[in-house]
């Protein structure tokens, strides 16, 4: 199995950029959704600028207006939204249209989930409580994995994410509150650690 797709979610500082890039992540998230780890327009252009080609930088967005999700992305600079609602077919065509990559983040059920059912470019299955660091059920005999280019999501930390690839073949994952020393503090050996886990071969 391939090494698999690593995004760290929720970053805020220029050291969490630089650790995140340095372990070797394929992407990176700024949160723009309510939430303690959210950060402006600013900021996130700040850190993006730090931030190397090959690595691509997400804005993440929760039940936001159309309009909002828009004018964010744009005085970022970032090239990639995570849309972690109920957004509609209308968001990603309009967003494809300006050309960013898509990312559609749903609650994992037992009822199989499609990728691509929006056009979205990357799939990522969270828990029902995305951010809270509470992991779902993706050991169960009842969950199928999606097929195609999703990322596992959800109560992840360094200690877990080999055995949750291992159970569910995810193609990628994602971190958040489990590279964390404290809410919405990011601690730069666990997301060492996160990264040098998910890559041990399955």
């Amino acid at each position: 199995m391939s090494d698999p797709y690593v995004k760290i979610c929720g970053l805020r500082t220029e050291r969490d950029v630089d650790t995140a890039v340095d372990a070797g992540v394929d992407a990176v998230g700024f949160v723009f959704a309510p939430s303690i780890r959210t950060v402006d327009a600013a900021t996130a252009r700040r850190l993006a600028r730090q931030v190397p080609e090959h690595v691509l930088t997400v804005g993440v967005f929760r039940k936001q207006p159309l309009d909002e999700v828009r004018r964010l992305t744009e005085e970022s600079g970032i090239r990639a939204v995570q849309l972690h609602g109920d957004e509609g077919l209308e968001y990603y065509e309009a967003l494809r249209a300006a050309g960013r990559t898509l990312l559609r983040a749903t609650a994992a059920t037992e009822q199989p989930i499609e990728f691509g059912a929006l056009g979205e470019d990357l799939l990522l299955l969270d828990a029902p409580d995305p951010g809270s660091g509470k992991p779902w059920n993706w050991a169960s005999p009842t969950f199928t994995a999606p097929r195609g280019r999703w990322l596992l999501a959800g109560g992840l930390h360094p200690g877990n994410v080999l055995a949750a690839r291992r159970a569910t073949g995810a193609w990628g994952v994602d971190v958040s509150s489990g590279v964390e020393s404290e809410p919405g503090v990011k601690s730069p050996e666990l997301i060492r650690a996160f990264v040098a886990a998910a890559r041990q071969d399955v």
